[in-house]
């Protein structure tokens, strides 16, 4: 299950500021995830929470934004919605779409005990 990587890292990313920005606390991480990341949303959850135990994320809250998934079609030449990868293009029918967004994922933000602030 790759969302358990996916959980040591953003364990690692939130360490890491602990560090840098000196706040022991943290009581949400909000994660943007791609619509076509492939990750499995209630997995990750599942592993975030095993691997915070014990860390300055113990019990902080996953918070979700979902990012819309698009890609430019070739012989369009434009943007275009897609919800799957390898989706043909909405416009003109073609599967020479390549991915553009949402296929990412990434910490935005910490929020952290009121005494150290927040941490984006």
């Amino acid at each position: 299950m790759h969302e358990m990587s996916l959980a040591e890292g953003i364990r690692g990313i939130v360490e890491n500021a602990a560090i840098a920005q000196g706040f022991s606390k943290v009581n949400a991480v909000v994660l943007e995830v791609g619509a076509l990341s492939s990750v499995e949303i209630e997995a990750l959850r599942f592993c975030f929470d095993a691997v915070m135990k014990g860390t300055v994320a113990d019990g902080a809250r996953m918070v979700v934004e979902t990012v819309a998934g698009a890609g430019w079609c070739l012989p369009c030449g434009k943007r275009v919605p897609i919800t799957q990868l390898y989706d043909p293009c909405p416009d003109c029918g073609s599967y020479q779409v390549q991915a553009t967004e949402g296929t990412e994922m990434r910490v935005k933000a910490l929020d952290v005990d009121s005494t150290a602030g927040s941490v984006a």
